[in-house]
């Protein structure tokens, strides 16, 4: 019955509510596949194919929440970034990943980790106790310094390096899964500088309308998390069939 309830409450004309829960379904359905399809790859992607079904079952998990917090009390920004710390560097594991074969380490690994937790931990001081005030550009600056390093190492450094040493598959999935970084990734950083004011080198953008954050938010974390599972399946199934 509270389902029902829940159900004809739901703001059908309210776009931002409806991406909460297609993210949250798209998500959940995603893990599930994820998951299952790990026991049709071989023995050295099944890990790549778990952490790809835990970043996205995870972020369910706080989509499912977040549904029904943004339409009462706003912006969920707690339980974005509580998403975002467990789930990025969770992403961030998937370049070690693909490149352990290749000669990547437990170095490159905690480079990666620490930069992305860097950057979020950075970014929600910044947004979350500076977002009024003119001090919020210079935690901005330190989160884009962290988001530019991991850019830096996916493109040209450490990781682009053993990618390419590899090439083939391992090297295109890495040039796929940066482009993901640079570009997918970016929207975060854009929507830090219009949603604080001082957000951009100490200029007052203002704050910009919550429900145009959110609904980008919203369809930048479905694209960038089922996107970087679905590359990794896809490395994963092409060196089985390359190997049949």
């Amino acid at each position: 019955m509270s389902l029902f309830l829940e159900i004809a409450k739901f703001p059908v004309d309210d776009p931002v509510t409806f991406t909460f829960f297609a993210g949250y379904m798209a998500m959940f359905a995603a893990s599930v596949f994820f998951f299952m399809e790990r026991s049709r790859v071989s023995d050295e992607w099944k890990t790549s194919l778990l952490v790809s079904g835990l970043i996205t079952g995870i972020a369910a998990v706080h989509y499912y929440y977040m549904r029904n917090y943004y339409p009462v009390h706003g912006s969920p920004v707690v339980l974005r970034y509580v998403d975002w710390t467990l789930t990025v560097p969770l992403m961030c594991v998937e370049f070690y990943l693909i490149t352990k074969k290749a000669g990547g380490t437990t170095a490159i690994l905690w480079k990666l980790i620490l930069a992305s937790v860097a950057m979020l931990v950075l970014g929600y001081i910044g947004e979350a106790f500076y977002a009024d005030q003119s001090q919020s550009w210079v935690w901005g600056a330190l989160s884009g310094a962290a988001y530019f390093y991991i850019v830096w190492l996916v493109m040209a450094g450490d990781v682009a390096k053993l990618a390419n040493a590899a090439g083939g598959k391992v090297a295109k999935a890495n040039s796929m899964l940066a482009k993901f970084v640079v570009i997918g990734w970016a929207i975060y950083p854009i929507g830090y500088i219009l949603g604080t004011e001082g957000g951009l080198f100490g200029m007052s953008i203002g704050s910009a309308d919550d429900g145009l954050l959110n609904l980008c938010y919203n369809i930048a974390d479905a694209v960038n998390k089922i996107g970087f599972g679905l590359v990794v399946y896809s490395l994963a199934i092409s060196k089985d069939e390359a190997a049949a």
